[in-house]
């Protein structure tokens, strides 16, 4: 077993300066490092215009813009690589797994991936400028893999397929960028609609009126169904599904097949976080490992955090922190059955062309 630890990041102003906080936090890190040495053998290919990311990002969150300004300065690096890095634009993304069940008041993600790609940051920014206030793991700094804005609304990704990239966002950045801008489930889903999409992934959101959607979106389309459950498969756009779906179907039968045993928001969080379940994955080396549970009381505005399996959940009451009260822990720990190496914590956690 590997313990490991996630960064509780708090931050209150404007969009420029938080950029310019997380850009001194990441001068000389592991996390920089390792993804330094990344591109020394997987040659990035980037070419897109600052014009065209500014452009599309603004569309949506203006001040995420900023940020990434912010960014530039603390690291003094050239903006081209400010976007290949935090972008989140046009830039290619791996595979991963991931499982997400709601219920009466709660929102629980197991979130499935490699721990060479892990940035151990869990954010709470509070913006003094525009956009909503945000809750959660951060993923390319500046993306959201989950979370929860100051108005109830709760979002998770859980990947699809890579085929066919079309000119648009990444998960994290879409993530982000819903969380930032929108108040209900009913802005998410239509914002969700007209955001250009990358890659092939369905998003589940959730908010404090027990509306739970799943967006299934693809460069070719998107379509919007009721569900209190998803996995790593489209139920609508079937046509975009990959061959090979055993696993995310047995992940659903378990979260279905449990559902009605479960009395409450913890016993659902058990179900995901416990390793003897059917539900958490140990599977780090093919992507799909459960590196962290995530869970989010949008009517409490309060969020649960555990990294690993068998965890007890780390409570952060989002409310008070919105309020001004600061959480007293600086970090959040756990342990994972794995010996790969974490980006944020060890050298080595980058991958070649033959891993």
């Amino acid at each position: 077993m590997k313990q490991i630890h996630s960064d509780l990041l708090q931050f209150r102003g404007t969009h420029y300066d938080f950029g310019v906080y997380q850009g001194n936090l990441l001068k000389k890190s592991l996390t920089v490092s390792n993804r330094e040495k990344q591109w020394r053998v997987r040659k990035p290919r980037f070419t897109v215009q600052e014009e065209e990311v500014r452009d599309a990002i603004t569309r949506f969150a203006p001040g995420v813009w900023d940020e990434l300004l912010g960014l530039r300065d603390a690291l003094e690096w050239p903006m081209e690589r400010v976007m290949m890095e935090f972008g989140g634009y046009r830039i290619d993304y791996k595979r991963s797994g991931c499982s997400i069940m709601t219920g009466e008041g709660y929102f629980i993600r197991n979130y499935d991936y490699m721990p060479k790609t892990y940035e151990g940051r869990y954010s709470l920014f509070q913006p003094t400028d525009q956009g909503y206030a945000i809750i959660g793991p951060t993923q390319r700094i500046t993306g959201r893999m989950d979370g929860m804005n100051e108005k109830g609304l709760v979002m998770g990704y859980n990947f699809m397929h890579r085929k066919r990239p079309g000119a648009g966002f990444i998960c994290c950045m879409i993530g982000r960028l819903v969380l930032e801008s929108c108040a209900d489930v009913h802005e998410a889903t239509e914002m969700l609609r007209n955001i250009p999409h990358r890659h092939s992934f369905s998003y589940t959101v959730f908010d404090s009126t027990n509306q739970s959607f799943v967006v299934e979106a693809s460069p070719r389309g998107v379509e919007v169904r009721q569900s209190d459950v998803c996995t790593n498969h489209f139920e609508i756009m079937t046509k975009e599904n990959r061959n090979h779906l055993v696993d995310s179907m047995k992940r659903m039968d378990v979260i279905n097949s449990n559902r009605d045993q479960l009395k409450d928001a913890y016993e659902a969080f058990r179900l995901m976080n416990d390793t003897n379940r059917g539900v958490f994955s140990k599977l780090y080396s093919n992507w799909a490992g459960t590196i962290h549970t995530s869970g989010y009381l949008p009517q409490k505005l309060r969020s649960w955090f555990a990294l690993g399996g068998d965890q007890q959940p780390v409570e952060l009451d989002f409310m008070n922190w919105l309020e001004g009260k600061d959480i007293c822990e600086r970090k959040i720990y756990g342990e994972v059955d794995t010996d790969l190496p974490f980006a944020h914590m060890e050298d080595g956690a980058y991958w070649t062309g033959k891993k």
